[in-house]
């Protein structure tokens, strides 16, 4: 029997989610959750995708099984997965588990590739925790309790910022003194690289093409936000840097702006390091602009008149623009813009409003298949459009599974 089954893990400060998928036909056999690690509250929700013929699993296909009570940490956590993947002959050690994969946020300039983890490997992703101090302490505990519950599996890192690392250095450098960038690892490495690497691929595949022979503006648009010029391919330019925080207005995240301002809060405000971070990181964008982070919710504001949602919105389509604009200059010719993620994906207003003018740059919508909804990837460009305009729904995981299992199978 052929391994071909990998585990995906995503460990974040209080939460788990997985999914366990079938390389040889790319399915999804059981995805889940587990929240509020550590608290008393906490509540893993599984669910089994596919009938793997196995005696005496537990559960219907399709069929959620939810689990209340408290879970003390991410060994308990993960153990808990392994339970429930198990009751669905499905369990960790199972000999058609070929891979763990995990997704870690940050690889430094280290990391540019999927990369088995061994004990070298675990130490430079803690050494690179200052990078990431949010998310690689988490992704770094998700890993020790998989190799302690499955260490003679191959486990492998896929890193958020390894899609970037092509970035050329003129790109990737801030015009800041380059000893002091050099000395602490100053420069941009951009985020969300699954998702990227994963739609920019998907998008050549919807207009008939390999990834080498398109060049593609892709739009991912969550909670988190970041835009990427691939050419041919390759990441040559994208919004995030150092940290997640550069870029476009986000749910509560400001993006680009102004380094003076922290100086201006600080002296004048007063504030200290600790709170212009949390301002910056947790209170500002979509947020702090009208109170509310949730796209929908803003639109239905803007909509009913209110001011504060309108402006607010207002300002993440100038930026989102600015983005197209400018790496439509990068790249010189854009084949495709790509939308994604969650707002990128569900929310039709803000593609028309973000392309609204742009029918010089080449870039059309066809309104009536803007408007549709839809769980496929598709094109909703008009067909006089000289760049394609695609709707692609990301597939993080399925990214991360796929990278994992090329590698360990060669």
């Amino acid at each position: 029997m052929t391994a071909s089954r990998v585990l995906v893990l995503n460990s974040g400060s209080s939460s788990v989610k997985y999914q366990l998928l079938d390389m040889a036909d790319r399915s999804r056999l059981a995805v889940g959750l587990v929240e509020r690690i550590g608290e008393e509250t906490s509540r893993l929700v599984h669910e089994r995708l596919a009938d793997t013929g196995a005696a005496g699993a537990a559960g219907a296909v399709g069929g959620k099984r939810e689990r209340l009570g408290p879970i003390a940490d991410h060994e308990a956590a993960l153990k808990a997965v392994a339970a429930e993947l198990a009751a669905d002959g499905m369990g960790l050690d199972s000999p058609e588990l070929a891979a763990v994969g995990h997704r870690v946020v940050h690889g430094g300039t280290r990391f540019t590739r999927p990369t088995v983890i061994d004990d070298e490997v675990l130490a430079e992703i803690r050494n690179l925790i200052p990078l990431a101090p949010l998310h690689n302490p988490a992704n770094v505990t998700g890993i020790e309790v998989a190799r302690s519950l499955r260490g003679d599996i191959p486990q492998v890192a896929v890193f958020d910022t390894a899609f970037h690392s092509t970035m050329p250095e003129y790109a990737a450098r801030y015009a800041i003194d380059a000893a002091t960038a050099d000395k602490y690892s100053v420069r941009r490495y951009g985020f969300h690289g699954t998702s990227h690497a994963y739609v920019s691929r998907a998008t050549a595949g919807l207009l008939g093409k390999t990834p080498g022979e398109v060049n593609v503006i892709v739009l991912h648009l969550g909670n988190g936000a970041s835009a990427s010029a691939v050419r041919g391919g390759v990441c040559v330019d994208t919004s995030m840097g150092l940290t997640p925080l550069e870029g476009l207005v986000m749910g509560t995240r400001s993006g680009d702006l102004d380094p003076a301002v922290i100086f201006h809060l600080a002296r004048v405000g007063g504030l200290s390091v600790d709170e212009i971070d949390s301002l910056l990181n947790k209170k500002s964008g979509l947020l702090g602009m009208c109170g509310d982070n949730d796209m929908r919710e803003v639109l239905r504001r803007a909509g009913e008149g209110d001011e504060a949602a309108s402006l607010a919105f207002a300002t993440y389509i100038h930026r989102l623009k600015k983005y197209i604009g400018a790496y439509t200059a990068v790249l010189g010719r854009v084949d495709a813009v790509a939308f994604t993620a969650g707002v990128g994906e569900n929310a039709h207003q803000v593609r028309e409003a973000a392309l609204d003018g742009l029918a010089e740059l080449g870039i059309v919508l066809d309104p009536e298949a803007n408007a549709v909804r839809s769980p496929e990837p598709r094109l909703v460009s008009a067909e006089h459009s000289r760049v394609a305009v695609a709707v692609v729904p990301t597939d993080e995981e399925l990214e991360i599974a796929a990278q994992a299992y090329e590698l360990v199978t060669g």
